[in-house]
């Protein structure tokens, strides 16, 4: 049931005034802590001797500690280990930068390497610098695909195991080189990280003081089983190749946007909130004589209706996923769902079986199980229950980490190809209705970015800085509110033309845009002045675009508390 617009006004004004008291300072934006930087009190090989067996068991091991000098000249020891059975972790600790701080970041997909890279920290100075002591994970073991999940302690380390330990042995490697522990620690990653992220937040809430999980894959028993399969077998047909192919999607592209684009009141080829399109594919459905260059053949209008819905049960119609891929994602479809060729790979399917034959399900291992199997169904979502508290995040109950002075923030791109923004929206939804929309409101931001892809990349702008706004929010108690997103340097020229021609589609002029502002979910940029801008001076905060609710799905109650599984 939808709201009326005079109590949704009534809802936008109360949130106004919760976010405008969570702590949001008017001072100086780049303003941190002044922490000295630290020196280390012993040699990078002594880390050689350091025992991690009371950490991770016997067999935890440091097996390489090296000095070593980064691209950009500063000197770290860089440390490799294992923690018992199989975590591989490695850690940067500087010799002469260091400011007290530390970072752990996140892995993707299922792991299974190694990177420090972080995510959304573009600009972050102090990470620039080389001023953090940064560590990761490969969370337990060494290929990209799901067999290790035959192995119930590999499974634990990677649903939540192999990131709590590595915090730990980080953490003793830093006490043992400076003689000092962190003065604050964070926590970034997207994708299988923002899981992470979260897992950190839920069952570990003292290792880490400000989170930032982006397009967090929370949901992980439904996103990488019934989601994933789902849109893999609903673009194929009969003959078993794929009806939609991606040369079709910038026509299915065009006709959002002739839709939708100026609802946000700017034509940029972006859709500030696409739950506000409400756009039938049947539109577009060629006539029965039409030529299809300018249509859609009607067997594609039914495969592009079932993307958009995500999985249903077959025989009830009930929603098996909180949502699916958003109007203005077309064009990231391409390669994840929607193949070049008929006959094309698709990441969908890979990841898809790689989790249902090893991991969703507490039965034995199916090597042999194909997609053609997978029926949709609630008998098939119950059975994805069993292990919803070992390798999901969805708990709302953050009470611990709110209680330890944690910041969390939340980020997700509109047209994310891989995991529906819908659960990051549902997910703040659920941590308001647990611990209250005021108490959220002082540790918790949501982020939604208009037209940026699975963490990165997009027709929108999608480089942005969100380590640093948390790091204020720990340190001074400044909490975040507008951050600007600009457009890497060498996307700058593809996001024109790219706007330029989809503005066709409108008759009218589309202003190109390399940089905008975002605002705390649910408020929007409003744009108010002319001509392009790379600035955010032409936006303001605006009000909701829509006030729809989140649907309801069979798995509404994987987003309530609930007690964590170990292995």
């Amino acid at each position: 049931m939808k709201i009326p617009l005079a109590a949704s006004l009534l809802l936008t004004a109360l949130a106004s005034t919760a976010l405008a008291g969570g702590g949001q300072s008017h001072g100086k934006r780049d303003e941190l802590a002044r922490l000295p930087v630290v020196q280390p009190t012993g040699s990078c090989s002594s880390l050689s001797a350091i025992d991690l067996t009371t950490i991770g068991g016997a067999g935890s091991r440091v097996v390489t500690a090296q000095q070593q000098v980064t691209d950009s000249g500063v000197a770290i020891c860089a440390v490799e280990g294992v923690l018992a059975p199989s975590i591989g972790f490695k850690v940067e600790l500087p010799t002469q930068t260091w400011t007290q701080r530390y970072l752990q970041v996140g892995c993707g997909g299922l792991c299974g390497r190694i990177s420090l890279n972080a995510p959304a920290a573009e600009g972050c100075v102090p990470l620039e610098a080389d001023r953090f002591v940064v560590a990761s994970t490969d969370m337990g073991h060494q290929d990209s695909g799901g067999a290790f999940g035959t192995d119930p302690q590999k499974r634990a380390d990677f649903a939540h195991r192999g990131v709590h330990l590595t915090a730990l042995a980080s953490k003793a490697l830093i006490e043992a080189f400076y003689g000092q522990q962190p003065a604050h620690s964070y926590f970034s990653g997207c994708s299988d990280g923002g899981r992470e992220a979260l897992v950190e937040a839920q069952r570990y809430p003292d290792d880490f003081d400000g989170i930032v999980a982006g397009a967090p894959a929370m949901n992980f028993q439904v996103q990488n089983s019934l989601l994933h399969g789902w849109q893999a077998q609903v673009n194929k047909g009969p003959n078993g190749q794929a009806v939609l192919v991606a040369s079709r999607l910038p026509l299915l592209h065009q006709a959002v946007l002739a839709q939708c684009d100026g609802l946000d009141g700017q034509l940029d080829g972006l859709l500030t909130d696409p739950r506000a399109c409400q756009f039938d594919p049947a539109t577009i459905q060629c006539a029965d004589d039409e030529s299809t260059s300018q249509c859609l053949t009607a067997a594609e209008v039914q495969t592009v209706q079932k993307i958009y819905s995500g999985p249903v049960d077959v025989e009830t119609g009930e929603r098996l996923a909180v949502g699916g891929p958003q109007p203005g994602s077309e064009l990231a479809w391409a390669g994840v769902f929607v193949p070049e060729t008929a006959d094309g790979q698709l990441f969908s399917e890979t990841i898809a079986l790689d989790a249902l034959r090893y991991l969703t399900f507490e039965q034995p291992a199916q090597p042999d199980f194909t997609l053609d199997q997978l029926t949709f169904t609630a008998e098939t979502f119950d059975r994805l229950r069993a292990r919803h508290p070992l390798f999901d995040s969805t708990n709302p109950d953050l009470s611990a980490f709110a209680r330890q002075g944690g910041k969390l923030i939340l980020w997700h791109g509109w047209s994310d190809n891989h995991i529906s923004p819908i659960n990051t929206i549902a997910y703040h939804e659920a941590l308001q209705r647990y611990m209250g929309q005021r108490q959220v409101n002082r540790f918790e931001r949501l982020y939604l970015v208009p037209g940026m892809y699975h963490c990165s990349g997009g027709e929108g702008p999608s480089e942005m800085d969100l380590l640093t706004p948390v790091m204020r929010w720990v340190e001074t108690g400044q909490a975040p509110d507008e951050i600007m997103v600009r457009a890497e340097e060498e996307e700058s020229t593809t996001v024109a033309t790219q706007a330029k021609s989809k503005g066709k589609a409108h008759g009218k002029p589309v202003q190109a845009v390399e940089g905008r502002p975002v605002y705390p979910y649910p408020y929007v940029a409003r744009y108010i002045g002319r001509g392009h801008s790379d600035n955010g001076g032409h936006y303001k905060r605006g009000a909701p675009l829509t006030n729809a609710p989140t649907p309801s799905w069979r798995g509404s109650d994987f987003y309530t508390p609930y007690p964590p599984r170990e292995l």
